[in-house]
């Protein structure tokens, strides 16, 4: 007689295991599999190591409102544990969570680019000689960003080829 102890009982693949498996069967990144296996083991801890198929939507969103209440975590953070959370119930524990309208959102930061006059940049570019003159000129006046001018020499674009353009 076989017991569920004895070594030839077949075993249940572990949480963790069955969502490393659903991660590398849809072929998602390496980075994309630590992620979503921390966010998993944070909201099980969070939790006070109950398993998830014993928990639902409201765990969940107490977890993400902690996370950005208590967690002060940025909303990129925020959302990619709801990911994280979303994979496991929808792909390995095949439970459709509702609609999660009570999480508390982090507060994405307002983001005002940074836009100099023409007299600014003017006073920039009096500032600098050759190379770096040029270079600058060429990037403001094609409106294209800096970085451009540490890949440009790369690309066999920039007088001092290998030595940088001089913009930081």
């Amino acid at each position: 007689m076989t017991t569920m102890n004895s070594p030839s009982a077949p075993q249940k693949p572990k949480l963790l295991d069955s969502v490393r498996e659903a991660i590398r069967a849809r072929h998602y990144s390496r980075r994309t599999e630590d992620a979503y296996i921390g966010w998993i083991k944070r909201y099980i801890f969070f939790h006070g190591k109950r398993h998830p198929s014993e928990m639902g939507a409201e765990e969940v969103t107490r977890f993400l409102s902690s996370l950005a209440l208590d967690g002060r975590v940025a909303a990129s953070t925020q959302n990619q544990a709801l990911s994280a959370l979303l994979f496991l119930y929808r792909e390995v524990l095949q439970q459709d969570l509702p609609w999660l309208n009570e999480i508390v959102r982090a507060k994405r930061p307002i983001r005002l680019p940074v836009v100099l006059t023409r007299e600014e940049v003017q006073a920039v570019v009096a500032h600098l000689r050759g190379t770096p003159r040029l270079m600058g000129t060429l990037l403001y006046g094609a409106g294209l960003r800096r970085e451009l001018s540490r890949t440009a020499p790369a690309l066999g674009m920039c007088p001092t080829a290998g030595q940088g353009c001089g913009l930081r």
